[in-house]
């Protein structure tokens, strides 16, 4: 009896997994509904669509035409129809793929070219080499309406086709956010016209702060080696080059939101720029890593002057409507014992230092508003967290607008942020950083991260926005190095985002990837095993 049983699993559990891999989509339709049979194709494949979709089927045609060497061929009453449903939400689509033809629904581009994203993990080659589409009825929307992943090249500049080759995989998994970490002590990679030594002197730094980084333990793990290499580094975006990505973005879907650090981070700025600090000592940009002294000298305001100029140049750039400030980790030296901080602190009522940080917040917020963007930062900009010791939480308010990136504190500070009304996007670090090793943060547990705490209220819950995944440069000087740590778990925090709670399945998540895996080896994108 013991060994019938036995001779039952092994076969029921190929089966299974047969089963699952018939629809191996990521991140998952939140319902499928499975039919017997295939659609097939080969070579050519007619498509009829209705005219308002006709700038995403040139983006689509594209993709099929180069990954899939198909043309998709206009043609009335084609096998593949595309047509409007005006009932459905902004990124939902549906989805009806039958023996005889596919049927795709949307009430917008973007849902209809999130379809074909589902259409193209659905495609397997048969023997005879033709396309075969598992027969599915699929309805299908995102969980939640913000969806990113955050490239910091302020520590390491890696270069647009680098850039672009991400947003690919951002779409084909239906991320919708490209956050783009541009500034920061240790590089400034942006054209700003009116202040080109922010690119001459700020975008290059003459040796790099070493870190080893080692294969221990199925796991990528860095440390701090205390020795710096010999070789300058450096690089920048020129404006032409920043249209070109946000345009490469655009067609599939994705807002860039720049991140222009302050009023912290900013010694590549300093450096260019003597006078936005205080002391108004020369430094060259750094080439150690960590938390930087200066900051800003809130109390002039040709500093003011200064940062309106930058961001009207940087809104220019990005039509997106969202502005991240970062205003993380701002070290209070330079401000302590400033009589011109100590005169501001006194004309406004102002406290603490963390008060002066929202007052400065408040006034870049402002304007970003008056130029009709929304300001978004890391949750620090709140006045309630800081990495000094014994500062006391701000009494003063941020304004009310404000998208907080929440990455530190508990959860008592999560749920006061969503209690006051603020829009939260959640990243909280020790469960989306994706420079964190695969063993301080594996990538199951990133599938199970909820951006949603247990214990929020239902008018908590609809403050919060969705999730963010971070890759922060530091530990990744070379493109393998970033895709290692991007890839797999850019797919966990993908589903994430996208599929409902009740329809996640980790099992089946891992049993689809296996496929994303062989497309990443196809297209040469580098991934670590779990």
């Amino acid at each position: 009896m013991k060994n019938i049983f036995l001779v039952g699993i092994i076969f029921l559990y190929p089966f299974d997994l047969i089963a699952q891999s018939r629809y191996p989509i990521i991140p998952y339709p939140n319902k499928l509904v499975e039919a017997e049979g295939v659609f097939e194709f080969k070579g050519n494949l007619s498509i009829d669509f209705t005219k308002a979709f006709k700038s995403e089927m040139k983006t689509i045609s594209k993709i099929f035409e180069e990954e899939y060497f198909t043309r998709l061929v206009p043609y009335q009453n084609g096998d593949l129809v595309v047509r409007l449903n005006s009932s459905l939400g902004k990124e939902a689509y549906k989805l009806t793929v039958t023996k005889n033809e596919i049927l795709v629904e949307a009430s917008t581009g973007t849902g209809c070219f999130y379809a074909f994203q589902t259409i193209r993990q659905l495609m397997k080659l048969n023997g005879a080499g033709a396309y075969q589409v598992p027969a599915c009825q699929i309805e299908d929307q995102p969980a939640f309406p913000w969806r990113s992943y955050m490239l910091d090249e302020a520590r390491n500049f890696q270069g647009k086709d680098v850039v672009k080759r991400l947003l690919d995989q951002m779409a084909l998994l239906k991320m919708n956010v490209f956050q783009w970490h541009l500034t920061d002590d240790q590089g400034w990679r942006i054209e700003i016209k009116k202040y080109p030594l922010l690119t001459e002197v700020g975008a290059w730094r003459d040796s790099t702060r070493l870190r080893k980084n080692l294969w221990r333990d199925e796991r990528w793990h860095w440390d701090d080696t205390g020795v710096y290499s010999d070789q300058s580094h450096g690089g920048f975006y020129t404006q032409d080059e920043i249209k070109e990505i946000v345009a490469y973005a655009a067609k599939k879907h994705i807002t860039i939101v720049p991140e222009i650090e302050m009023p912290g981070h900013a010694m590549a700025a300093i450096a260019a720029y003597p006078w936005l600090v205080s002391t108004g000592e020369r430094i060259k940009v750094p080439s150690s890593l960590g938390i930087k002294k200066l900051a800003y000298n809130v109390a002039n305001e040709k500093v003011y002057t200064f940062l309106e100029d930058v961001l009207t140049e940087v809104m220019d750039l990005f039509p997106g409507k969202i502005v991240h400030i970062g205003g993380d980790e701002v070290k209070y030296d330079t401000w302590k014992g400033n009589s011109d901080v100590d005169k501001l602190m006194k004309q406004q009522g102002l406290k603490t230092y963390p008060d002066v940080q929202v007052y400065f917040t408040n006034r870049i917020a402002s304007f970003i508003e008056k130029k009709g963007f929304r300001m978004m930062g890391w949750n620090e900009i709140l006045g309630n967290v800081h990495v000094e010791e014994g500062e006391k939480a701000a009494k003063s308010q941020l304004t009310k607008s404000s998208i907080i990136h929440f990455w530190k504190g508990d959860s008592l500070l999560f749920s006061e942020a969503l209690t006051k009304g603020y829009d939260v996007v959640n990243a909280i670090s020790k469960r989306t950083y994706l420079d964190l090793s695969g063993k301080r943060n594996p990538i199951k547990s990133a599938y199970l991260f909820s951006p949603v705490p247990k214990g929020l209220t239902s008018e908590q819950r609809k403050h919060v926005l969705g999730l963010g995944c971070q890759m922060w440069g530091e530990t990744s000087p070379t493109v393998r190095l970033l895709q290692g740590f991007t890839f797999p778990r850019i797919a966990a925090y993908a589903e994430v985002g996208w599929t409902m709670e009740e329809n996640k399945d980790f099992d089946r998540f891992t049993n689809a990837l296996v496929k994303l895996k062989k497309y990443w080896d196809k297209k040469g994108i580098y991934y670590l095993e779990e």
